[in-house]
């Protein structure tokens, strides 16, 4: 290699050593977040996942590296501790240095409350000023423990709002900006193209849910609530009320009763849960 050439090279190397080291260093909670930052970081760097796909929010011991990547974060997108509680110290301690935005918090994000019955009645956290916490309920039928749920103040699933998704994307694209100015027209430009994106695939879903609206169904646990807003195509109840909890027998009971009052012949199953649960649901309504 001539010597012309070789400095060239060299040149090149340092150059790009250069602008790899000036990328924002981005840790994201969950895999939909991971999505978002993604589309937008799109052309200029990626984001480091934290919580594995498949893993369970709710419970999660960190790898190494994971842990490494909140540690180097220049910026850190979670969706807030109504969803992790547990992650809150550790971003506080990891990721002391990072800028940090809980995207449930942000102004402009739809909040929705809890429906915490079976049959999908929104709960009211005010009747529960004489209550210490949820284990104080009466317990007729000795579960108590099993159908209550430890949460926050919202319902944390809102990254299924397409909505909140749009909002969220040009959130990310200023926060990117500010600490990477040199990229502020990319991340700009690719949160618009997120949004059409979004824009677009709203319209495909809608004319497919077109086709079967009237569809009486059941979910397994009720983390839908923010698509079934935003598409009009409402569940009819939940057999648990969480991921992180079993259904009480009075729970099944409700929920058995709906099923043969309405006609239900559709669960959307989650392959993580106890398969009996869905049969003993739809037990004796053919």
């Amino acid at each position: 290699m001539s010597r012309k050439l070789f400095t060239l090279s060299l040149t090149a190397t340092l150059m790009g050593g250069t602008a790899y080291a000036d990328t924002p260093q981005v840790a994201v909670d969950i895999a939909p977040v991971h999505s978002l930052v993604a589309r937008v970081m799109d052309g200029v760097g990626t984001p480091d996942l934290i919580i594995q796909p498949g893993a369970s929010p709710h419970e999660y011991s960190l790898r190494p590296s994971e842990a490494a990547a909140l540690q180097n974060s220049d910026l850190v997108f979670w969706i807030g501790p109504d969803l992790t509680p547990w992650l809150t110290d550790t971003i506080e301690t990891l990721a002391k240095d990072a800028s940090v935005t809980s995207l449930l918090d942000l102004d402009g994000t739809v909040q929705l409350d809890f429906r915490e019955s079976a049959l999908f009645e929104v709960h009211d956290h005010d009747d529960h000023d004489d209550h210490d916490d949820h284990d104080d309920h009466d317990d007729h039928d000795g579960t108590a423990g099993h159908d209550t749920h430890d949460h926050g103040d919202h319902d944390p699933h809102a990254w299924l709002s397409p909505k909140n998704a749009m909002t969220w994307l040009n959130v990310i694209a200023g926060q990117l900006s500010a600490v990477d100015p040199d990229n502020a027209g990319t991340y700009f430009a690719n949160a618009a193209a997120g949004r059409t994106e979004i824009e677009l695939l709203i319209g495909e879903v809608t004319a497919t849910l077109d086709r079967v609206r009237g569809t009486r169904f059941i979910v397994f646990h009720d983390a839908y609530q923010y698509f079934e807003m935003d598409f009009n195509f409402q569940a009819s109840g939940a057999i648990s009320i969480g991921d992180a909890s079993d259904p009480s027998p009075a729970r099944i009971t409700e929920i058995r009763d709906r099923v043969m009052q309405q006609g239900i012949d559709c669960v959307l199953a989650e392959p993580q849960f106890n398969p009996k649960l869905i049969a003993t649901v739809l037990d004796g309504t053919d």
